[in-house]
């Protein structure tokens, strides 16, 4: 019974162990406005405590930077409220290209002051049968709402056991409707109607990265080995190198 009740209480210390690791950490202080100028970053973050016996006073000091997130923080004392606004996500994304598709990001990069807070918006428009292709989101899990049009979206699983199929989720979205798209999980929208459609995303990261797959494995810099593609996919050379002389468009802007 005693064997039991450890077991069970391992389970459950590395459940709670992997949910409180599953996202971004939570902020330490009210914001961490982001700033490319060193000059004027502050010391924010938390660290891993050092033994109590080897704490010094030096300890409590210092006279550097620190670079929470990858961004450093804008002196508090310097934040206005446009460190915490931005605009335009009213306007239409140019969808003259190739997919016929582009994502207006507003992420830490255009909105500094979401440094540390863990999320992020993308508007993302599409022309009549216009493609949002397969792609991953490294670090971060996709809620996406339809504003207009008609939309045919879905996500792969990751590789299943032996003899197993990666299953696919689909579903079509209408004006209203909310799908969720798992962190790292391949998926894409394709818009099934004859007009323009219009989807606004949250995502659970504040710069959650975007891994296209087709440009990443055909277009990628230097070219990944046609051998090594031409076994993966099993399909001929001359195909790879075709695909791989091919312009792969990114419909990030």
């Amino acid at each position: 019974m005693a064997l039991k009740s450890l077991v069970l209480t391992i389970a459950i210390m590395a459940v709670l162990s992997s949910m409180s690791h599953a996202g971004e950490p939570s902020p330490l202080q009210d914001f961490c406005v982001a700033v490319d100028d060193a000059k004027n970053a502050v010391f924010v973050n938390g660290k891993f405590c050092k033994n109590p016996m080897q704490v010094v006073a030096d300890d409590f000091f210092e006279s550097g930077l620190n670079v929470p997130n990858g961004k450093f923080c804008k002196n508090p004392m310097q934040v206005v409220a446009d460190d915490f606004f931005e605009s335009g996500l009213n306007v239409p994304g140019n969808t003259s290209n190739p997919l016929g598709s582009v994502v207006t990001p507003v992420n830490v990069n255009q909105l500094p002051g979401l440094n540390t807070f863990g999320v992020s918006l993308v508007r993302i428009d599409y022309a009549p049968y216009g493609l949002n292709p397969p792609h991953t989101h490294p670090r971060g899990t996709e809620v996406l709402t339809v504003f207009e049009g008609t939309l045919y979206v879905g996500f792969v699983l990751s590789n299943p056991g032996p003899n197993m199929k990666n299953k696919l989720f689909t579903k079509i979205l209408h004006p209203g409707d909310v799908f969720v798209f798992p962190i790292g999980l391949i998926h894409f929208q394709f818009n099934v109607g004859k007009t323009n459609a219009v989807a606004f995303a949250g995502l659970s990261s504040q710069n959650p990265g975007t891994i296209t797959i087709a440009n990443a494995v055909f277009g990628s810099d230097p070219p990944i080995s046609d051998d090594v593609l031409a076994k993966a996919f099993q399909i001929d050379k001359k195909v790879v190198d075709y695909l791989q002389s091919q312009f792969w468009w990114d419909n990030n802007i």
